[in-house]
């Protein structure tokens, strides 16, 4: 999966606490709070600092790939000591979860909980699937939906709005992209269509078929009712 998506499925659990959650730094126990979540960056705050931080999405993406990279966890020691709030914040994704006594950062199947000094809501902890409450928003198994992460990941990399300035190789990815997201949106679009036309025109079991003609009186030849039917006809010259 692209990081777009895992970087989007972070930043929705991060607006959803409040604005006073404070989190830790997994190594030196630093506590921290995140004032503005953007698009690019992350802006955190330390309790023994008066100005803020920004975290680079850029960066959260290079943590991410190494921890992907690691089945068995990412060991925390190597993470620079300015870059521990990147390890904690990564950790507020379900997906990912610090382990303090080993000191690994590691991508788990089941929802985590992050280090942070708050009860996490249902709607940033993915909720209970039984109560109703949070999101139950899941990734559909449809190729379309796979095709427009690459597509918005690609587009996030490259500047659409000037393609003259784009490498050829990126052009044709961008352009393989679209046409795969425009023809399984299609097949989607199809899909959606047939159970539309479906429900909208329900056609009984019991229904017969329409009739043009009575059923006990088949219709006349063509070339008859063109000669008018029964009439006499006009006779010959002989």
């Amino acid at each position: 999966m692209p990081f777009s998506a895992t970087w989007h499925n972070l930043l929705e659990p991060l607006e959803a606490l409040p604005t006073d959650t404070v989190f830790r730094t997994p190594l030196s126990d630093r506590p921290f709070r995140v004032t503005d979540s953007q698009e690019h960056r992350i802006l955190i705050q330390f309790r023994d600092d008066t100005g803020t931080t920004p975290l680079s999405r850029e960066q959260f993406e290079t943590l991410y790939e190494r921890v992907t990279d690691a089945p068995g966890g990412f060991d925390l020691d190597r993470l620079p000591a300015d870059a521990e709030p990147y390890a904690t914040l990564l950790s507020v994704h379900p997906r990912f979860a610090i382990d303090t006594d080993a000191d690994t950062l590691t991508e788990r199947e089941e929802p985590t909980t992050p280090l942070v000094d708050a009860p996490i809501p249902p709607a940033a902890n993915g909720g209970d699937p039984g109560s109703g409450d949070g999101d139950d928003r899941s990734e559909p198994d449809v190729p379309v939906y796979n095709d427009a992460l690459l597509l918005i990941d690609a587009l996030e990399r490259t500047d659409p709005t000037d393609l003259s300035g784009v490498e050829t190789a990126t052009l044709v990815d961008l352009y393989t992209l679209c046409s795969d997201v425009q023809r399984n949106a299609d097949e989607l679009r199809q899909e959606i269509r047939g159970v539309l036309l479906g429900s909208a025109h329900p056609r009984p079991a019991d229904r017969r078929p329409v009739r043009l003609y009575p059923a006990n009186k088949p219709p006349k030849p063509i070339a008859e009712r063109r000669r008018g039917g029964d009439r006499n006809p006009r006779s010959s010259r002989g």
